[in-house]
């Protein structure tokens, strides 16, 4: 199960952050097809959120076919957004976590590392193209 957390300095809006760590959590296969959404209530409880603001993502979700609501029963996962094996997903993403510790320790704040991680997604993109 998804534990959400909100970062109200974030600048982005409670409801898309909500949105986005559910696609996290599909593309890196901890949640699948079939899994059950924390209940409005408990993600109220957890991150402090106006119901509404629940709501509003789950919606969300389920126009972009990621879930579906079922009455009485809750919101549940209907397809993933993972493309490789979770093992594989594990293993890039601890390579990365250790990357992430290293500019750190370099003195890189998020903003830098939000940069350079950006800029080397883009340059890589047009590699790709060619």
């Amino acid at each position: 199960m998804v534990e959400f957390r909100v970062d109200r300095s974030a600048g982005l809006p409670a409801y898309l952050q909500l949105v986005r760590q559910v696609r996290e959590a599909l593309r890196m296969g901890w949640l699948v097809p079939g899994d059950r959404l924390p209940t409005v209530r408990a993600v109220v409880a957890s991150s402090g959120v106006n119901p509404n603001t629940v709501l509003k993502a789950y919606r969300e979700l389920e126009v972009a076919g990621l879930v579906e609501a079922r009455q009485g029963s809750g919101t549940y996962v209907r397809r993933s957004l993972n493309t490789v094996e979770a093992d594989t997903m594990t293993g890039l993403r601890a390579g990365l976590a250790e990357w992430v510790r290293g500019a750190r320790d370099e003195g890189l704040a998020n903003d830098d590392i939000e940069a350079l991680l950006g800029a080397v997604l883009f340059e890589d993109q047009g590699e790709v193209g060619r």
